[in-house]
C-alpha cells in the first residue's frame, strides 16, 4: 500500500504517457503487444482512469479491435473491459461508437476475447444503450453461447441473457433462430 502511494499523479501520467509513446513509436509487433498488455492491466486501476482518458487510450483500444493481429484484439478488448467498469470511461466508449466494435469481438476464436467482449457489453449497458447492446443478433449469439460446452462462456452468456435481456427479447431471438444452424448474423457458433 505504501508503495502504491509513493507515485504522484504526475509520475503516473508520465509513466503511462511513456507507454503510449512507445506503442506509437515502435514497429516491432511483439513490443506493441507487450505495451498493449501493460496498458490493459493499468486500465484496471481506478487511479489511472483520468490519465488514460487524457492519453486517449480508450481510442487506442477501440482501434485495436479492427486489427488482424489476434493479440492486439485480445488486449484491446481486455483494456476496454477494464475501462468500461468506470462511468466516465464507459460513456467515452459509448460516445465513440464502440458497441459495434465490441460486438464484432464475439466472433473471435479466442475464449478470452469473447469473454471480455461479453463483459464489456454488460458494462456498457445503460438505459440509453440497451437497445444496441442487447440487439437481437447479440441475444441470439448469447443463446448459442449458453449451449456451449465451455463452462465460462456458457455461464457468462447465461448471466447476460438473465440480467440484461427481457424474456420477450430472448423468446424473439429463439424464434428467429429456428432453422438456422451455422451462424447468427456473422457470429459463428462457439467451438466446443
Amino acid at each position: 500500500m505504501a508503495r502504491k502511494n509513493q507515485f504522484s499523479v504526475s509520475d503516473r501520467f508520465e509513466f503511462l504517457q511513456g507507454l503510449v509513446t512507445e506503442f506509437q513509436d515502435t514497429d516491432n509487433e511483439e513490443s506493441k503487444e507487450q505495451v498493449l498488455a501493460n496498458l490493459a492491466n493499468f486500465s484496471y486501476d481506478l487511479s489511472n482512469m483520468e490519465s488514460l482518458r487524457m492519453l486517449q487510450v480508450t481510442e487506442l483500444f477501440l482501434d485495436m479491435l479492427t486489427e488482424e493481429n489476434d493479440n492486439f484484439v485480445e488486449f484491446g478488448i481486455g483494456g476496454l473491459c477494464n475501462l468500461s467498469m468506470e462511468r466516465e470511461s464507459r460513456d467515452q466508449i459509448l460516445q465513440s461508437g464502440g458497441v459495434p466494435l465490441v460486438i464484432s469481438c464475439l466472433s473471435s476464436n479466442r475464449d478470452e476475447t469473447v469473454l471480455s467482449a461479453i463483459t464489456t457489453l454488460m458494462n456498457l449497458t445503460t438505459a440509453a444503450s440497451r437497445a444496441e447492446t442487447t440487439d437481437s443478433a447479440v441475444v441470439q449469439c448469447m443463446l448459442r453461447f449458453s449451449l456451449t460446452q465451455n463452462p465460462r462462456l456458457r455461464n457468462l452468456a447465461s448471466v447476460f441473457l438473465q440480467d440484461y435481456c427481457t424474456q420477450e427479447q430472448v423468446d424473439r431471438a429463439r424464434e428467429g433462430m429456428q432453422g438456422q444452424s451455422q451462424s447468427v448474423v456473422g457470429i459463428p457458433l462457439p467451438k466446443d
